[in-house]
């Protein structure tokens, strides 16, 4: 235990968070500063779970109410939740924050300027969704991280049928579909022959057997079908992975509380998902069918859900919202002047909401008309950008007050934009002081 030695060098701010103290987390340790008029008032803990519960205690025995603490790797996970369970108001607060006053070279120094800047109210805490979410967050990253290893598994079973010149990548969309595996295995299990090989494609491949025959006849050298078939097992080994993940996840969205009953579930135009238990899971925990919105399907909103939660109380609009996506237009404005400011960092929303964005670029949606049009003004990036933001606000509105997408169609969205733009024209014709009467012309090209 130290006393502390930090002073403000005369600069008096006033005290918004009384109770208020600062943590600089550690990879060993971490350092706790209390308010400056405590008899003790900055302690180092350890790592360990008795040290963290014995900090909980510390800080509700000088009467804590709220702790702020820096986003240092993965550290801060264990003592966020200690603190959040022993009833404190814990805030999560980026570097970022921090470091724009120079000279703080320690740990004792660190953890008494967050707790300064906490009880002057000058930090604002990151989002965290409640933790029922947090658990479903946790699977849903487990699954994406299966997912990309069983992509490597694929590219280097392709890497090996390549060196063999068996181009099989080639005559099918997917070598882990019906016919790749069948072919794969048959490979592995001594059959060398094209034809016979051909003759395991599924009556809907596009390909013929005579193709196939000819791609499948290559060099089967012992090493290479020793790396494909460990790279086999791999991947299978990871799909059981990722349907157990797949069970855990659907069995936590199902005990979130219900808002809406199953029978209520629109019907789906896409019927691949129209007996999905994910979607009708989702649906019961939110009370709207978010998978009516273009883009947005089985496979993304899951993990729209796991990061944001079915609550969006914490951000008070859905510009707000569309902001901490990273979807939000930089407007950085200072002398009169627009500055070019970098461009943040893509979160993992904004991540599916841009998927969502191109998916939609190729739908004969609304959402799809306003793609085109701005893909065709400024280019793709430009409208992945801002269909994304789109579409973020669009989901907001719909979890947040219950209400249903309903596609309008692209003939609806061109009505519209064409009204737009002809109420634009008038307008600038009436500040200049003319009148316009509007006719029809037949055959007309927009």
């Amino acid at each position: 235990m130290r006393r502390s030695k930090w002073k403000s060098d005369g600069v008096e701010f006033r005290r918004v968070n009384a109770n208020a103290a600062g943590i600089d987390l550690g990879a060993r340790t971490h350092y706790v500063a209390l308010p400056q008029d405590r008899e003790v008032s900055v302690r180092q803990f350890g790592c360990f779970t008795e040290d963290l519960r014995a900090m909980a205690q510390w800080l509700k025995a000088n009467g804590i109410e709220t702790v702020a603490m820096e986003s240092t790797s993965v550290y801060w996970v264990p003592v966020f939740q200690m603190l959040e369970s022993q009833g404190l108001d814990v805030h999560l607060v980026s570097t970022r924050h921090l470091k724009a006053v120079p000279g703080r070279k320690t740990d004792v120094a660190d953890c008494q300027w967050i707790q300064h800047l906490h009880e002057c109210g000058l930090l604002r805490g990151s989002f965290r969704p409640a933790d029922a979410v947090c658990v479903v967050r946790a699977y849903v990253r487990h699954r994406d991280t299966l997912g990309e290893e069983s992509a490597r598994h694929v590219q280097r079973m392709q890497k090996a049928l390549e060196q063999m010149n068996l181009q099989l990548h080639k005559v099918v969309d997917d070598i882990t579909g019906e016919t790749g595996m069948a072919i794969i295995d048959a490979v592995l299990n001594g059959e060398r022959d094209g034809k016979k090989l051909a003759t395991l494609r599924n009556p809907h491949c596009r390909r013929s057997e005579d193709e196939i025959a000819r791609a499948l006849v290559g060099d089967f050298r012992e090493e290479l079908l020793f790396c494909l078939r460990q790279e086999l097992a791999g991947y299978r080994f990871v799909q059981e992975q990722m349907s157990r993940c797949d069970a855990e996840i659907l069995a936590r969205l199902q005990a979130f509380e219900a808002k809406a009953q199953a029978k209520d579930l629109p019907k789906a135009k896409n019927k691949k998902i129209e007996g999905s238990e994910i979607r009708r899971a989702l649906f019961c925990a939110a009370g709207v069918d978010l998978s009516l919105v273009p883009g947005l399907g089985e496979t993304n909103l899951p993990t729209l859900i796991a990061e944001v939660g079915f609550d969006l109380a914490k951000f008070p609009s859905e510009k707000a919202f569309a902001s901490w996506t990273a979807l939000a237009p930089k407007n950085f404005i200072t002398g009169g002047k627009r500055k070019r400011t970098p461009q943040s960092a893509a979160s993992r929303v904004g991540q599916v909401f841009r998927m969502a964005a191109q998916a939609v670029g190729r739908t004969r949606t609304a959402l799809g008309a306003f793609y085109r049009r701005m893909q065709a003004r400024k280019g793709g990036a430009f409208a992945v950008a801002v269909t994304a933001h789109k579409i973020a606000k669009l989901f907001y509105r719909l979890l947040k007050n219950g209400e249903t997408y309903v596609e309008r169609g692209v003939a609806y969205y061109e009505d519209r934009y064409k009204s737009h733009r002809v109420a634009a024209a008038l307008n600038i014709l009436k500040r200049h002081g003319l009148h316009a009467t509007l006719r029809e012309i037949p055959n007309a090209v927009p």
